[in-house]
C-alpha cells in the first residue's frame, strides 16, 4: 500500500499541471483505491467559474474513467503552502464512495493532517436518505 508521504507527492507532482489562470490558486489532489492502485488530478479553471473543476473531483473521476469504484484516502496540496481542505461540493462527492475515507491535508511530505471524511462533513447526504 502507498503511504501518506507518497500520495502526497504524487499530488505536488499533478499540482504543477494545474490550470489556474485567475485566481493563481494550484491544488493536486491523489486518491488511492482499495486494491492499491493511485490517480492523480489538478484543478481546472475555467472563465466561465461555475465551469471550474476541482483537483479532487478530477482524481476521482480519472479513478471512475478507470473503473475504480473503491477509495480509501486522498492526499490534497495547494500553491498556498497551507493546509488545504476539499470544498464542500468535494466532500459530498467523495462522501459517495466511502465516508470513512482517509483525508490527508498537506503543507508539505513532513507537514500533514489525516482526517476521516465523516470528520469534515458531519451529517452528510447520501444514498441512504434516498427513499
Amino acid at each position: 500500500m502507498i503511504d501518506n508521504k507518497t500520495l502526497i507527492a504524487y499530488a505536488q507532482k499533478a499540482m504543477s499541471n494545474a490550470y489556474a489562470p485567475y485566481s493563481k490558486f494550484k491544488v493536486g489532489a491523489t486518491v488511492l483505491t482499495k486494491s492499491g492502485k493511485y490517480y492523480t488530478g489538478a484543478n481546472t479553471e475555467n472563465s466561465s467559474f461555475g465551469a471550474t473543476v476541482c483537483a479532487e473531483r478530477n482524481a476521482i473521476n480519472n479513478a471512475l474513467s478507470c473503473g475504480e469504484r473503491d477509495f480509501v484516502k486522498i492526499a490534497i496540496v495547494s500553491s498556498s503552502g497551507d493546509y488545504t481542505y476539499p470544498c464542500g461540493i468535494c466532500r459530498q462527492t467523495l462522501i459517495e464512495f466511502n465516508p470513512k475515507m482517509e483525508v490527508i491535508v498537506a503543507k508539505n511530505q513532513d507537514d500533514y493532517k489525516v482526517y476521516s471524511l465523516d470528520e469534515l462533513l458531519p451529517y452528510y447526504f447520501s444514498n441512504k436518505d434516498i427513499k
